[in-house]
């Protein structure tokens, strides 16, 4: 143990490392300002990693390579020139799933039903991010959408019932934007419904928030993304 400390120490102490927060030369700092003028970027320094780069933005730090051609921010590595958030792409195909196991069958179907596009949507009827969701989807075509009603009623004590009210409703889909967009209150359902059988699911899949979006090819992703962006992660570009 004690030879391992003195190692430690002999590497943190070696000059042979980059010294941190060294000034860059001027073509350096030139190059990487110029790949990313988004950025009001005060300062170009050297990181403790050899081949990386402290960019200081005001109160804030970024990192990025010697020609500014990736950024790293908030843990994530960001190509600067298509803007694709290279992290995030790399842990949707880690998390990928089968589409085969999701229960179609307990899905409310929309869209266009001939699309080759497919999106699987589990959402939460007073969830206000699903709800924006909902008017994206409104504006979205080509893309044939499967809804998973998953009532987080720890958050939204409400939104079970509604989701029952939801699904018993003669149309299914026109009663759920009735519900989250206008703001209406169904009556109380009277039918069984596959609430927990699709929150089983959401369980295994790890999904424990709302909207969790599924494209056709088994990517995952949360939150909530405009129409168009939504179509283009559909397609994977």
């Amino acid at each position: 143990m004690r030879i391992f400390l003195l190692t430690i120490a002999m590497l943190f102490s070696s000059p042979a490392l980059a010294t941190p927060g060294a000034e860059v030369d001027k073509s350096t700092a030139d190059n990487i300002k110029k790949a990313v003028p988004s950025l009001a970027i005060d300062a170009v320094r050297k990181s403790p990693i050899k081949g990386l780069y402290e960019l200081q933005v005001g109160r804030t730090i970024f990192y990025s390579d010697k020609n500014g051609k990736h950024l790293i921010s908030g843990g994530h590595i960001f190509e600067t020139t298509s803007h694709h958030d290279l992290t995030r792409e790399r842990l949707e195909e880690l998390n990928r799933i089968d589409w085969s196991i999701l229960p179609l069958d307990k899905a409310i179907v929309s869209g266009d039903k001939n699309a080759q596009l497919k999106l699987a949507v589990f959402t939460d009827p007073d969830c206000p991010y699903c709800k924006k969701l909902e008017e994206e989807l409104k504006n979205m075509s080509g893309v044939k959408v499967y809804t998973f009603l998953y009532p987080l009623v720890q958050l939204h004590p409400q939104a079970r019932a509604k989701s029952e009210a939801i699904w018993c409703s003669k149309d299914q889909h026109d009663m759920m934007l009735k519900v989250m967009i206008d703001k209406f209150i169904p009556e109380k359902a009277t039918c069984a419904t596959p609430l927990d059988d699709i929150a089983a699911i959401a369980k295994k899949l790890n999904i424990s928030g709302t909207p969790t979006m599924i494209a056709g090819d088994g990517r995952i992703a949360s939150g909530g993304k405009d129409a168009a962006a939504l179509k283009a992660w559909l397609e994977n570009r």
